[in-house]
């Protein structure tokens, strides 16, 4: 499926071309996570909902998890944490490896409090005792290159958020990106994974990077080959005055689970 964007005149930039090791990691966290927003809310509320059902029907622990591309962004940890015995955080990012390396040592600090408290009206996040401790037990932090390979496979709970469509302007890596994803999990592994919609690229600090223009029937074109059926893509509908980025629309939120099939 082509993406159709009218940002044509945006200047085709790979993935391999932009200057991911001078990411100003403490820029980002401060504009994007430093408070909880209110689609982050709608989001982490879903995601948190998505988790429990699933494994109140498919009960499970001591999974392996993967966040891909965590950047300074903690609540997709968060929301796979009582499920999980080790969660790979990974990021190419210099910077922000560097970052989550002090989260986990330190533990995260007392502005996600809020992120988890979305979180608690869902079993078992209501009941799980310390999650600060938690997360800087199972907190596997591990630096590379998404287009040259996850660490490992047959992971148990995925999730992904604002990656696929925020590291390159080009369609084909986007969906590269999400395959890379997908392929990674499991069998019956339950994921979700978040987009920004129509974004046309982002700055961070002094640096511009590049986004890829996708709607949700591109999410759901790229996903469906690995999701078992009843998978959801949802949109999130935000303000103008909490948007984040150029062309940005919305949010868009893909959940379900890995198909019992290879993909």
């Amino acid at each position: 499926m082509p993406v159709s964007t009218e940002a044509d005149s945006v200047r085709t930039e790979r993935n391999s071309e932009a200057p991911w090791d001078s990411f100003d990691s403490l820029a980002y966290f401060e504009h994007n996570y430093r408070t909880l927003r209110s689609d982050d809310r709608q989001i982490l509320a879903r995601v948190g909902a998505h988790f429990s059902a699933h494994f109140a029907e498919f009960p499970a622990k001591q999974l392996h998890g993967i966040d891909v591309g965590a950047g300074t962004n903690l609540y997709p940890a968060l929301a796979m944490l009582p499920w999980c015995e080790t969660i790979t955080l990974f990021e190419r990012s210099a910077g922000n490896v560097e970052w989550l390396g002090r989260a986990k040592a330190e533990g995260f600090g007392a502005n996600w409090q809020p992120f988890w408290d979305v979180l608690t009206v869902n079993e078992p996040y209501d009941l799980f005792p310390d999650p600060r401790a938690a997360f800087s037990r199972v907190a596997d932090v591990r630096q590379g290159d998404l287009f040259g390979g996850l660490p490992g496979s047959g992971y148990g709970i995925g999730t992904m958020f604002f990656v696929a469509e925020s590291l390159s302007t080009e369609y084909g890596e986007f969906q590269d990106a999400v395959s890379a994803f997908a392929g990674s999990l499991a069998p019956g592994a339950p994921f979700a994974a978040a987009f920004m919609e129509n974004s046309l690229g982002y700055e961070v600090g002094d640096l511009r990077f590049p986004a890829c223009r996708i709607e949700a029937e591109h999410v759901t074109h790229s996903l469906e080959p690995f999701a078992a059926e009843g998978m959801k893509v949802e949109r999130i509908d935000i303000p103008a005055e909490l948007l984040l980025r150029d062309g940005y629309t919305g949010m868009l939120l893909a959940l379900g689970r890995r198909s019992d099939g290879t993909g």
